[in-house]
């Protein structure tokens, strides 16, 4: 069985069926440098979802096997009627979001939260199936994640921005290597108010990244948080005095018009 071919064709297969899916998308495959075993791979789907090998492998051409089955499976699971999106279903997801972030039901209708920008997106996208979702918001979500992470979004609770008006702002843009290194600044100026922190936070990214991967989870958002603290300690060793983050046009200022 060649897992790999069959998770193209999958996709292939979505981008022909329906007008959601775009054909622009591609499964894309990330080995990580390792002069021996075990040996790990990512592959990140259309739309940004990104799996992991959760075996043991002593190939690249292993990890990108295991890599790709765990994505098919997820893919498949993602597109069954029990995975569209119901009433019920918001509350159950909503639930099992606010318990991994440790919060309280209350953060479903704060728009300073990611289960509140979650929740809120959910709902906008009735009837869909979860693979439909994630192919639509998977790297929106992640950025609220992110935000939320870092501690930018706590800055909504002093603004009457509203969910839709900060949803559609970051809809506006791509988590690419401006946004990563505009979070990066962010933590470097964390860095200088709490000496320490960058290791600290970017030890326990590296344990939630493989435990996650290890149990066959969705990894965008770990993986984000790995790179974006990696670029903050690259950027204090090359240069010690970098520049402060300044209140662009990604900032929550911006958006809201209080300048």
């Amino acid at each position: 069985m060649n897992v790999v071919s069959m998770l193209q064709e999958f996709w292939e297969s979505k981008q022909q069926q329906r007008a959601t899916f775009s054909s622009e998308g591609l499964v894309v495959y990330e080995s990580m440098p390792s002069s021996g075993p075990p040996f790990v791979s990512y592959v990140t789907l259309p739309g940004g979802s990104c799996f992991g090998n959760f075996q043991c492998c002593l190939s690249r051409a292993e990890a990108r096997r295991d890599a790709a089955k765990v994505a098919l499976i997820n893919s498949l699971f993602n597109e069954l009627p029990s995975r569209r999106i119901t009433k019920e279903f918001i509350m159950e997801s909503v639930q099992e979001a606010v318990a991994s972030t440790r919060g309280t039901l209350d953060d479903a209708d704060d728009p300073s939260t990611s289960v509140g920008a979650y929740h809120y997106m959910l709902e906008s996208n009735m009837g869909k199936t979860m693979l439909e979702f994630q192919y639509i918001h998977e790297e929106l979500m992640t950025i609220f994640q992110l935000l939320h992470w870092n501690g930018s979004l706590k800055a909504l609770r002093e603004t009457k921005c509203s969910r839709q008006e900060v949803i559609s702002y970051y809809s506006q843009y791509s988590l690419d290597e401006k946004m990563r290194s505009h979070m990066a600044l962010d933590w470097i100026m964390k860095e200088r108010e709490s000496p320490g922190i960058l290791s600290q936070e970017l030890r326990a990214a590296l344990e939630q990244l493989e435990e996650a991967r290890k149990a066959g989870q969705e990894l965008r958002f770990y993986k984000e948080k790995k790179e974006i603290l990696s670029l903050a300690l690259t950027q204090i060793y090359s240069d010690p005095d970098p520049s402060s983050p300044s209140d662009d046009q990604l900032s929550l200022t911006a958006l809201c018009g209080y300048h």
